[in-house]
């Protein structure tokens, strides 16, 4: 995928919206681009700076481009937080002409049987969450974030100046370990109020489940990309 939004863009100039750690940021400079990150925490701008990039600290809509254009937007697992018109008008104004916009999310499909497990445990310690684990034991997570993908494509339209937004799909898979997998847990947003004993419940569970299935287990991944391409003049 960032082989293929350097190849298609005008040139090096990339701006990370939302950058978090610097994940994102650091793989496009190893595809040989120049890239300044816009990161709203400071914990994590700062991270991103002793890995190498630059950050500058900021929400997207507020941030001061200051007359620098570039050749293109992306936005790892972000965009979400961005509203969706304001931030497509935001790079259009600091896209150069035939530069491109390209927010993306990651999509995991969780192995029923990990899943179930994390269903079930949190429903045990949160009876009254507000978050609807069910449903994700029958569908399709690619499927869950289609309304996501296309409240981006119709805000990079609303807010014009772009070719109409498409989506690119690159599919790959990670191994986790029971630990490796415990470790990310915590970090999902249904899960990262939970006290630490409920939090140990859910974990517990899932990781009974992980050992059943021999310590650990592949993820597939999609990476879905809602793209487009800056039209017109500056």
């Amino acid at each position: 995928m960032v082989d293929r939004i350097v190849a298609l863009s005008p040139g090096p100039d990339v701006l990370d919206v939302g950058c978090g750690t610097g994940i994102a940021a650091r793989q496009f400079k190893a595809a040989g681009c120049m890239v300044l990150g816009v990161e709203p925490d400071p914990r994590m701008a700062e991270f991103a700076r002793c890995s190498g990039v630059e950050v500058e600290v900021a929400t997207f809509e507020a941030w001061e481009a200051a007359g620098r254009v570039f050749d293109a937007v992306v936005a790892g697992t972000a965009w979400h937080w961005v509203d969706p018109v304001a931030g497509a008008v935001k790079a259009r104004h600091v896209l150069r002409p035939g530069g491109r916009l390209a927010p993306f999310h990651h999509v995991f499909q969780t192995p029923p049987e990990v899943m179930e497990a994390l269903v079930t445990a949190h429903r045990r310690v949160v009876p009254d969450s507000p978050f609807n684990l069910s449903s994700q034991l029958t569908r399709s997570a690619l499927d869950a974030y289609q309304p996501l993908f296309a409240k981006i494509a119709d805000g990079i339209r609303e807010a014009g100046g772009f070719s109409d937004p498409e989506q690119w799909r690159f599919d790959w898979e990670r191994s986790y370990t029971r630990d490796e997998w415990l470790d990310q847990l915590p970090t999902f947003g249904n899960l990262t109020q939970l006290p630490l004993d409920k939090l140990a419940v859910v974990q517990a569970s899932v990781g009974a489940a992980i050992d059943a299935l021999g310590g650990s287990f592949t993820m597939p991944y999609a990476t879905v990309a809602v793209t487009a391409t800056r039209t017109g003049a500056p």
